[in-house]
């Protein structure tokens, strides 16, 4: 058996070489990411807005039927079961399941619809997550903190979610039906896993030097792992607070005017504040912070005998 004739056998059986296109070659892009820079998902914003409506509609049916039938019980003044029944769980459950109160039997019933309703609004059930109970406000909430994929995340799968089509000579979408504009735009759609480093210095190094870091590469894609951008940013982070130290300890010491030392402070606090700022992704209260030791290191030096040059 010739060699390319074995390799058209093995790619017959195993469909991994060679993926069908449509949800399997899409399925092999997310998943062939090892840093899950491609775990992209439409978010559903609409539909997700108009279930909580519905269950807000639902509850506020039942608590107006609460009402009334607190209503109708407040007004009862001679019932005295009633009154006890408001007032002891153990009575209106007997009440509600012995058969012959067929008022406590409907609030009960309504209490047990409320409940379940309730737990439906604020779990997962309905979704099947079941073993990992959380709230659904909460759990939508927290898709809207999730940011959306960045744009170079973005254009690759939007670039595998088409087909280029010979005939027509036309790009065509990789899915079919209601599924084909799922990667259309960026606007509605959600990057499971966040990326740990978010910084200006990392998003530059992401957006104008990823050729340098490129890995494996998928047809015209090309796997940029964020481990090797981390390092180089931490390597460049390093390197810039040293110069930054090193070049203000020089330039002081190379100065005699007391003014223009408290100068030279000055301007080389605004350059480690926005150096601080712009390459990382510390709060306003960690820069502060930053500064001030820095500010520190630069007084101590001034005011001890290394600051003179005499």
């Amino acid at each position: 058996m010739s060699r390319s004739r074995h390799l058209r056998d093995v790619e017959a059986v195993d469909p991994t070489l060679h993926p069908l296109h449509g949800f399997p070659s899409l399925a092999e892009l997310i998943a062939s990411d090892h840093d899950h820079t491609t775990l992209v998902f439409k978010r559903f914003d609409r539909l997700a807005a108009r279930n909580l409506l519905y269950f807000q509609s639902e509850l506020a049916v039942m608590q107006a039927k609460q009402d009334k039938f607190d209503a109708e019980d407040h007004g009862i003044l001679s019932d005295l079961d009633t009154k006890e029944c408001a007032m002891n769980w153990e009575k209106f459950k007997a009440e509600a399941e012995g058969g012959n109160n067929d008022k406590q039997a409907a609030r009960m019933k309504l209490a047990m619809d409320i409940r379940k309703k309730l737990k439906e609004y604020s779990t997962l059930d309905e979704m099947g997550l079941t073993c990992t109970p959380g709230k659904a406000l909460l759990f939508e909430s927290t898709l809207a903190i999730l940011k959306p994929p960045p744009s170079r995340t973005f254009d690759a799968i939007y670039d595998k979610s088409r087909l280029f089509n010979e005939t027509t000579k036309q790009w065509n979408p990789l899915l079919g039906g209601c599924s084909s504009t799922l990667y259309s735009t960026n606007d509605d759609l959600v990057l499971l896993k966040q990326p740990e480093h978010e910084d200006r210095l990392t998003a530059f190094v992401h957006k104008y030097l990823p050729v340098l870091f490129s890995g494996k590469r998928n047809g015209n894609l090309a796997y940029v792992p964020e481990r090797r951008i981390a390092r180089f940013v931490t390597i460049i982070s390093i390197l810039i607070a040293v110069i930054l130290l090193f070049a203000a300890i020089i330039t002081l010491y190379a100065i005699s005017s007391p003014k223009a030392k408290l100068a030279m402070v000055g301007v080389y606090m605004l350059f480690f504040a926005g150096s601080v700022g712009l390459f990382t992704t510390a709060k306003r209260s960690e820069v502060f912070a930053a500064t001030a030791a820095y500010a520190a290191v630069l007084v101590v030096f001034v005011s001890g005998n290394l600051g003179s040059n005499t």
